[in-house]
């Protein structure tokens, strides 16, 4: 097991935050299905699984790989994916309060997401600041080689942003709700414009230097995860407002929620045209699987929720059907990643180290008999 962890870096949690958008998406879903709730709740218990598997196999990676650990912190092909571990806590956080109270309880979901939404907004905090730092500082990050994982620690706020308000209404009334939401806003605004601030860069790359290496095209869906997860945060905003802010405030917020949120979805649906258009160019010239596939699961699930908070604050079924088409894909994305992931543990193939590159034969110079050298 302990050498097994050894190549385990934080782009795992990305399966943990794609399994907990599908039970939380699911959950606020237009239509109602029979067992739809029931099998949201046990998509969330698998989510919960996950997080605690990997949070003991990463505490081994450090504690037993420390010099791959601090490696991956100076590789600035890895150190943005620290953003993960931030959005998986509170995915799964979000995902107690919304679909597993309905197996554990209100009480238990309320302290399980404080525990996870504190915990992953102090770590979002500190990556959305010494990622930034560390790619100036120690990766010498260069504009042409600008990727959408660099969104990842930026994009970290913005899902405390989105889901804080879901423990509003369980605080004391007062300025314990206010200071809360409050908070939420802030690290809305914080997430927002650093995320348009490194998005030019990213676009920037795609456009003038051509497509991305067929392994990280995926990560093109990575840029639909600030965009869906600020509609949905301005939307929940709009519907834990009323009663905690004064009434000026309460009802800016539900403008805010169409003004912002319809504009702010229509480019993510231009985004999600070309990077499907993407994807399938790649696909066609080889991509195989890669832990990179699970972009396809957590940004979608964000527009699924951005969609759902759209609709209840327009009150358009366009958004209804937007929403449930959306989840269509999360749960066709999230059953491939998982299976070819399981595979691919199984089998050993996504644990195991990089494949060292041959290196060119040498040349052997023999003296013949004759005393001639070949």
């Amino acid at each position: 097991m302990v050498t097994a962890v050894r190549h385990l870096g934080p782009n795992w949690y990305a399966a943990v935050m794609g399994t907990a958008i599908v039970a939380t998406a699911g959950n606020s879903l237009p239509v109602h299905l029979p067992g739809l709730r029931t099998i949201c709740a046990a998509v969330w218990l698998l989510s919960l699984l996950l997080l605690v598997t990997l949070l003991c196999a990463r505490a081994l990676h450090w504690r037993h790989h420390a010099d791959q650990a601090r490696a991956h912190l100076l590789d600035p092909t890895v150190a943005p994916f620290y953003g993960c571990l931030a959005m998986a806590l509170l995915a799964v956080g979000g995902g107690a309060l919304t679909v597993g109270r309905y197996w554990i309880g209100t009480g238990a979901a309320v302290a399980l997401d404080t525990v996870l939404f504190t915990a992953g907004t102090v770590v979002g905090l500190a990556a959305a600041v010494a990622v930034p730092y560390l790619m100036a500082t120690g990766h010498k990050a260069q504009a042409q080689h600008a990727t959408p994982v660099w969104l990842l620690p930026l994009v970290a706020p913005m899902v405390s942003a989105a889901l804080g308000p879901l423990l509003v209404p369980h605080l004391p009334a007062g300025q314990a709700r206010a200071t809360l939401l409050m908070a939420c806003v802030a690290m809305f605004g914080l997430s927002l414009l650093a995320t348009w601030a490194m998005l030019p860069l990213v676009f920037a790359r795609i456009v003038t230097g051509g497509p991305l290496p067929l392994a990280l095209t995926p990560t093109l869906f990575l840029v639909l995860g600030p965009l869906g997860q600020s509609t949905t945060a301005v939307g929940r905003f709009a519907d834990v407002a009323p009663g905690v802010v004064p009434a000026p405030c309460s009802q800016g917020f539900a403008v805010l929620a169409v003004l912002y949120g319809v504009p702010v979805m229509g480019f993510a649906l231009l985004w999600l045209g070309l990077a499907t258009a993407h994807v399938i160019r790649a696909r066609r010239r080889g991509m195989g699987f890669s832990m990179t596939w699970w972009a396809f699961t957590f940004p979608v699930g964000t527009c699924v929720t951005g969609a759902e908070a759209l609709a209840r604050h327009t009150g358009l079924v366009v958004y209804d059907a937007l929403a449930v088409a959306l989840y269509g894909v999360l749960v066709a994305a999230w059953l491939t990643a998982a299976v070819h992931t399981a595979r691919g543990v199984l089998s050993g193939a996504l644990l195991a180290g990089p494949r060292p590159v041959p290196s060119a034969p040498v040349p052997v110079r023999v003296r013949t008999t004759s005393g001639a050298v070949r």
